[in-house]
């Protein structure tokens, strides 16, 4: 059976392009809930599906690796398999039964998981727009930590966060999955909707990995009922009825098209759709459909607008609603310009739970002259931060004031 690659086994099995950890870090793009695919299968190695292929991910300093698995069709392919163990295994069927049949035959027969080579420069592309790599990440650091304050004290820490292009049909049905979840039991919605509809790619080290769903087995009159078996609440009729509605009303390369159309368009667009609302549209507008001023407010980030931007503070308000969703993101849109919504997701990873040990370096990175020389008085009710030198003066103000007041009541 074919095992989880690393590269200490050998750089040979591997392919590789320049790219700095400032430019993009694994570890905190691909588990910050982007997407839900990605696991850490070794140290520093992350495996996941990207355009139908399984591929695992490591780095160095200045280094992406990357290794691609072979999937079942391929394989029937380089290994002179009979017809029907290979791309018809992919492509049409689906059932558990002959997915089990084609993993027992490769443990009997086992293939090389070395790449093809013919395919170097496709996959490498494939990579670089995943990742979006012609987007100079340092440079958009720059002018968010130049203009607030706030944001580069975090980047410190948080490099290399970069937004995904993910296929627009994947982003989109997974969260729809996000409704009143959180990440870890997001992954597991996403990996059971893959291996109930999606098709076989290879097996590895007792993990099967599908491909995602397509829409047409998406909108499969038997899809509600199966996910609700699954698991998924009222959100499997969701999905249902999504695909549905995108095939009956707009076609298949709908979603693809709303690339080319305006950020507000899509998001109203990706609104029609049952379990869309603002938020959803959003993220699937941001992370998929190249919008990178698609800022999604939920109540994480709009605890974050409040707590370090004292956004609306006071204001007593409890839900999230579409006016305060347009203003919270405008307010960050003028903050941070045209990329917004990648600034954005550099505040949300830096407040998961997951990496607080990442955000306990920056009070021990904070120099301690700015520790040291400010202390917080109450003014007129309000917190100020005033210099070390001036608060014994201060102080002594007070004192004085003090000390008449007590004199003129005695005299």
């Amino acid at each position: 059976m074919a095992k989880h690659t690393v590269l200490s086994s050998g750089a040979k099995l591997w392919r590789s392009l320049a790219c700095a950890k400032s430019e993009l870090r694994l570890d905190l793009t691909l588990a910050c809930g982007q997407s839900f695919r990605w696991r850490e299968t070794a140290e520093g190695h992350w495996t996941g599906v990207i355009g139908g292929r399984v591929w695992t991910l490591t780095q160095t300093d200045d280094t992406l690796w990357y290794h691609i698995y072979q999937s079942l069709d391929r394989q029937g392919e380089t290994s002179g398999r009979k017809k029907g163990a290979g791309v018809s295994l992919q492509l049409e069927d689906k059932s558990d039964n002959r997915f089990k049949e084609a993993v027992k035959k490769e443990e009997e027969e086992p293939v090389a998981v070395t790449p093809v080579h013919q395919d170097t420069k496709e996959e490498e592309e494939m990579l670089r727009d995943y990742f979006q790599l012609n987007v100079k990440l340092g440079d958009l650091y720059k002018e968010w930590g130049s203009a607030d304050h706030h944001f580069k004290h975090i980047a410190d820490i948080f490099t290399g966060i970069r937004m995904l292009r993910q296929d627009p049909t994947e982003c989109l049905f997974s969260f729809i999955c996000t409704s009143n979840n959180h990440i870890t039991r997001i992954q597991g919605m996403v990996e059971r909707l893959c291996q109930s509809l999606g098709a076989p790619l290879c097996q590895l080290d007792q993990t099967s990995y599908h491909n995602f769903p397509s829409l047409s087995a998406l909108a499969d009159t038997s899809v509600e009922a199966r996910l609700r078996d699954l698991g998924f609440g009222y959100r499997a009729r969701f999905l249902q009825q999504s695909a549905k509605q995108i095939l009956d009303t707009h076609g298949i390369q709908w979603l693809e098209g709303l690339r080319s159309a305006p950020y507000l368009q899509a998001r109203d667009a990706l609104r029609t759709l049952p379990g869309v609302g603002t938020k959803v549209a959003d993220c699937v507008c941001l992370m998929s459909l190249d919008k990178a001023e698609a800022v999604p407010i939920d109540t994480h980030v709009w605890q974050i607008a409040k707590r370090d931007y004292n956004y609306g503070s006071g204001n007593g308000q409890k839900t999230i609603t579409d006016k305060l969703h347009r203003d919270i993101g405008d307010f960050f849109r003028k903050l941070w310009g045209p990329y917004a919504g990648w600034a954005q997701s550099v505040l949300f990873c830096a407040d998961l739970k997951k990496f607080q040990n990442l955000k306990e370096m920056l009070h021990m990175k904070r120099p301690k002259k700015e520790e040291n020389d400010e202390e917080e008085l109450t003014v007129a009710g309000k917190k100020i931060k005033i210099k070390k030198e001036k608060i014994d003066t201060v102080k002594n103000i007070k004192a004085k004031a003090g000390h008449h007041k007590k004199a003129k009541k005695s005299a």
